[in-house]
């Protein structure tokens, strides 16, 4: 079903796996909170680097949540 997909069949893995989440209840396997700090990295590189590279903060969008969010199922280590 993935053949012919985007990205080498990477979409319709992603797809799947949201619709298979809001489906079942679970949760999905990216939030507000991870779509918010991806979408930070362009903004603070561009800070850093009008301060001669200066090492910038890193907000924490979550208020440290992120420290007790469970592993996703698909992911065993």
């Amino acid at each position: 079903m993935a053949k012919g997909a985007g990205h080498g069949g990477m979409d319709f893995i992603e797809d799947y796996r949201l619709i298979k989440c809001l489906r079942e209840g679970q949760p999905t396997d990216m939030n507000v909170y991870d779509a918010a700090a991806l979408s930070a990295v362009v903004h603070l590189s561009a800070q850093s680097v009008g301060s001669r590279s200066a090492p910038v903060d890193f907000p924490d969008f979550t208020r440290g949540r992120w420290q007790h969010t469970p592993p996703l199922p698909i992911v065993h280590m």
